[in-house]
């Protein structure tokens, strides 16, 4: 025991949960499994600080409470699930895996260099995950049989990269985020070969979520590079106009992809409008409790009148806000919807001044990363995909330590 109180009250212990906190970082793009065991040994290490060193507190977050109702509700969505020890182990995963890699990181990140630390982890990561896009486009994934492909409305498209993703759409969603972080940065980087690496990076994230033809997300980083260039910076409108209009030009299967984005001329689109319906008929019929965390597959057959087919399985509404509000009850739902919002305003408008350009820049990174999880929750769910959840519970954290310890 005089071991384990020595130990806990060490710096040695401190600097393990940070190498933990910094290998599930890295590892969380590359091999979520290798992520997950080193968050569990973080935890165990931080109960450990927590129980032994009398000098170590838990300290507040912001919007703490919003965290509270949305797993209090989670769990009483659990009593009204079709499926209870189902979604007693999507709650678990909850607790588990997206809260503690929230509390990790509130918690144990305190210093500037620690926060640079972490961002050099998610950018090499990112640049491995980019680099093996390329290689599956170059070398060729035959996907034309795959569920991702509408293959009779688009013939031509046979090679979606999704790189060390699940699918093509979770990794666009993914490469959204990088480019997002990387354009925060570019905007308060000193020196320039720091601003023409950092143009590098988003040049070769934008040319790899070009391979994967995922209309919601290349429309959402279009959005949020227009915008952002009209509202802070007239030569990034410049390059994003540029760069959509040559891509277009250059890639005709990108072109005819894009142009049914408003259209219901695919079935994936048509598909999207029949679930939304059934969704929010789900809604009003549970709006309490939901329909139970993680049941949106067990319930949908009941509510289907697009599909009508027992054998094909919908795991989520492609909707973060429906689904949300359809799982865990209209309660539930809005507590985690705002502690989203919360934290997506506070790295945008920064009451605080930041201290450096990093900091600044990382800030404005987080909070374009947030609005791109929020457009792209309008036509897809990639949170219900565990490495995209622990990514943004770990930008959550992020925004919080910049916010409050920086």
């Amino acid at each position: 025991m005089k071991f384990l109180e020595r130990f806990a009250t060490s710096r040695a212990i401190q600097d393990g949960i940070y190498f933990s906190i910094l290998m599930e970082v890295f590892f969380i793009g590359l091999f979520p499994t290798v992520a997950i065991v080193f968050l569990g040994i973080g935890i165990l290490l931080f109960f450990l600080r927590l129980w032994k060193d009398p000098g170590f507190k838990l300290q507040e977050t912001y919007f703490r409470w919003f965290i509270v109702v949305y797993l209090v509700f989670g769990a009483a969505s659990i009593l009204v699930s079709p499926d209870k020890m189902y979604s007693l182990s999507i709650w678990y995963v909850l607790v588990l895996i997206y809260l503690f890699t929230y509390i990790l990181i509130s918690q144990n990140v305190t210093s500037n260099a620690q926060v640079k630390y972490l961002a050099y982890a998610l950018g090499i990561s990112a640049a491995f995950v980019v680099l093996y896009g390329f290689f599956q486009f170059i070398f060729g994934i035959d996907t034309s049989a795959m569920k991702w492909v509408d293959g009779e409305a688009f013939p031509e498209l046979r090679n979606r990269v999704f790189s060390t993703w699940e699918n093509p759409n979770i990794l666009a969603a993914y490469l959204d985020i990088v480019v997002c972080m990387l354009l925060g940065m570019f905007a308060h980087a000193e020196g320039r070969k720091i601003r023409i690496m950092l143009v590098a990076g988003i040049l070769c994230a934008l040319a790899c979520l070009a391979m994967t033809y995922a209309r919601g997300a290349c429309l959402t980083i279009a959005v949020i590079l227009v915008g952002y260039g009209a509202l802070k910076d007239k030569r990034v409108l410049l390059g994003a106009l540029v760069l959509v209009i040559g891509a277009l030009v250059l890639n005709p299967v990108l072109l005819e992809r894009m142009s049914t984005v408003f259209s219901m001329a695919d079935t994936s689109s048509e598909m999207r409008i029949a679930m939304w319906e059934s969704t929010i008929q789900m809604i009003m019929d549970h709006p309490i409790f939901g329909i139970g965390g993680g049941a949106y597959s067990l319930v949908y057959p009941i509510y289907d009148t697009y599909i009508v087919d027992g054998s094909v399985t919908l795991v989520h509404a492609h909707n973060i806000y429906l689904n949300y509000l359809a799982e865990v009850g209209i309660i539930g739902g809005m507590a985690f919807l705002m502690f989203f919002l919360g934290n997506m305003l506070m790295a945008l408008f920064p009451k605080k001044e930041m201290p450096d350009n990093f900091t600044r820049g990382m800030m404005a990174g987080l909070g374009l990363a947030l609005v791109s999880v929020a457009l792209n929750g309008l036509t897809d769910d990639v949170l219900y995909n565990i490495p995209s959840s622990m990514l943004l519970w770990l930008m959550f954290g992020l925004v919080h330590v910049l916010k409050e310890k920086i």
